[in-house]
C-alpha cells in the first residue's frame, strides 16, 4: 500500500484554518461543559440526582454518535473531498449550538447533543486533510500542532464558559455558535481542497459503517498493532475526566479552583510538548522512538498520579504526563504511511470510532474502580487505583507498540516519500 503523498504545498491560511477549526471545536465543547449540567437541572425541575443521570446519558449518546458517524464523514471526504465535509460540519455545529441555546425542554436539548456528536466528528476529516497536504516526514509535527489546538480549547474553553454562564446560562451556546459559523464563513475563502478528483474513492456503505471501516486497520500488522495501542491510549486518557475531580478532592482536599488550575497546567504542558517539542524530538529520535518515549512518560506520569501521597508530589507528575503527548502525533505519522491517499478519511474515521469505544467504556470502568477503591467496607484502600490502571494500560501499550513497529525504519523520517515497505 502506498503512502499518502502531498499534492501541492498548502497555503498557510488553509493550515491555520484547520488548526482553528479543531481548536474551536474543542473550545466550544469546553465552553458548554460547565453550564450544560446546570441547564439540565433547570429544565427538568431542579432535581440534581436525576439531572446527573440525564447528563451521563447525554455524554454517552455524544460518544455513540462519534463512534457511528466519524467513519461516515471520513468516507464522504474520501469521495467528495475534505473541504465540503469540514465546512458543512462547521455550519452544522454552529446551527446546533443555536438549537441548544433555544431548547425549551430536555427533548430538544437531547436532539442538540445528538447533532453535536455527529458534526464534531469532522475532527477526523481535519486529520485527513493534514495527511493530504503534509510530507510523511513532517506529519508528526503537524499532528502535534493539532494536538496543541486540543490543548488550547481544553484550557480556555471551560474558563470562558464559566464566566459567560455567570451572565446567562445560554450565553456560552450563543458564543460557541457564533465562533463556529464565523469559522465556516472564513473557510469558504481560505480553505482549498486537499484531495484531487483522481485520488478519490467511491462511497461504499461497507467502508462507512464503524465495523466495516475498521477492516482497514487490519490491513497491515503495524497498523493493526498501533490501532490497539491507540485504543489503550484513549482508554487511559478517559481516567482524567472521569475521576480526576473526585480523586483530587477526596485524597488532597483540593478546592474547585485548585482542581481547575491543575487541569489547566496539564493542558499547558501538553501544548508546549506538542507545539514546541514534537518537531525537534522527532527530528532527533525518529517517529518510533518518540512514540515509545511518549508511552513511557504516560505510564510513569499516571503511576505518580496514583501513588502520590500529597498534592505537591501529584503536581510533580503534571510535566511528566505532559510528555505523554509525544505519543499521538508520532503514532499518527507512522500509521498514515500505511494508508493510501484515497483511504485517509476512512482511516481517520476508524480511529475516531476506536476513540468513541474507549470514551463509552472508560467512564464506567474508572468510576466503578474508584468507588470500590475507597469503599470503607473493604480492607484495601487505594484511591489512586484508576490512575494505576491507566499506567498499566500504557505500559502494556508500550510493549505492544514496540513489537508492532520492530521493522519500522527510523530513517524514513528523513527520507523521500515513496512506497511504504
Amino acid at each position: 500500500m502506498t503512502e499518502s503523498t502531498p499534492n501541492a504545498p498548502p497555503r498557510r491560511a488553509a493550515l491555520a484554518f484547520i488548526f482553528i477549526t479543531v481548536m474551536l471545536d474543542i473550545l466550544a465543547m469546553g465552553m458548554i461543559t460547565p453550564v450544560l449540567p446546570k441547564l439540565i437541572v433547570g429544565l427538568q425541575g431542579n432535581d440534581t440526582a436525576r439531572a446527573a443521570a440525564i447528563f451521563g446519558l447525554f455524554s454517552t449518546v455524544w460518544e455513540l454518535m462519534q463512534f457511528l458517524f466519524s467513519p461516515m464523514l471520513g468516507v464522504l471526504s474520501d469521495r467528495y473531498g475534505r473541504r465540503p465535509v469540514i465546512l458543512l460540519s462547521n455550519l452544522g455545529l454552529g446551527l446546533d449550538y443555536i438549537l441548544m441555546a433555544l431548547a425549551p425542554n430536555l427533548g430538544w436539548l437531547f436532539v442538540g447533543r445528538v447533532i453535536s456528536g455527529v458534526t464534531s466528528a469532522s475532527i477526523a476529516t481535519a486529520n485527513a486533510y493534514i495527511a493530504d497536504v503534509t510530507p510523511p516526514e513532517k506529519r508528526a509535527a503537524s499532528f502535534g500542532l493539532l494536538g496543541a489546538a486540543f490543548g488550547v480549547g481544553f484550557v480556555i474553553g471551560p474558563a470562558v464558559g464559566g464566566v459567560l454562564s455567570d451572565v446567562d446560562p445560554h450565553l456560552p451556546f450563543w458564543v460557541a455558535a457564533g465562533l463556529s459559523l464565523a469559522n465556516a464563513l472564513y473557510g469558504l475563502f481560505v480553505l482549498p481542497e486537499s484531495l484531487p478528483p483522481e485520488a478519490r474513492m467511491g462511497f461504499q456503505w461497507q467502508r462507512a459503517n464503524p465495523v466495516g471501516s475498521m477492516g482497514l486497520l487490519r490491513s497491515h500488522p503495524e497498523l493493526f498493532g498501533l490501532s490497539l495501542v491507540n485504543f489503550l491510549y484513549n482508554l487511559a486518557h478517559v481516567s482524567l475526566p472521569s475521576v480526576f475531580v473526585l480523586y483530587a478532592s477526596y485524597r488532597y482536599g483540593w478546592s474547585e479552583r485548585t482542581v481547575g488550575l491543575s487541569l489547566a497546567g496539564i493542558g499547558v504542558c501538553s501544548m508546549i510538548v506538542q507545539a514546541g517539542l514534537m518537531r525537534p524530538i522527532v527530528s532527533r529520535l525518529g517517529e518510533r522512538r518518540t512514540m515509545l518515549l511518549g508511552l513511557w512518560f504516560g505510564a510513569a506520569g499516571f503511576a505518580i498520579y496514583g501513588l502520590a501521597p500529597t498534592g505537591f508530589v501529584f503536581c510533580l507528575g503534571i510535566p511528566v504526563i505532559g510528555l505523554w503527548g509525544l505519543f499521538g502525533p508520532a503514532a499518527q505519522g507512522i500509521m498514515t504511511r500505511r494508508v493510501s491517499p484515497s483511504e485517509q478519511g476512512q482511516f481517520q474515521g476508524a480511529l475516531a470510532s476506536v476513540m468513541g469505544i474507549a470514551g463509552t467504556l472508560g467512564p464506567g470502568l474508572f468510576t466503578l474502580l474508584f468507588a470500590r477503591a475507597i469503599d470503607p467496607q473493604r480492607a484495601w484502600n487505594q484511591p489512586g487505583a484508576p490512575f494505576l490502571l491507566a499506567s498499566v494500560l500504557l505500559a502494556f501499550g508500550l510493549v505492544l507498540a514496540w513489537r508492532a513497529t520492530r521493522s519500522h525504519p527510523e530513517a524514513a523520517t528523513a527520507s523521500t516519500p515513496g512506497v511504504a515497505p
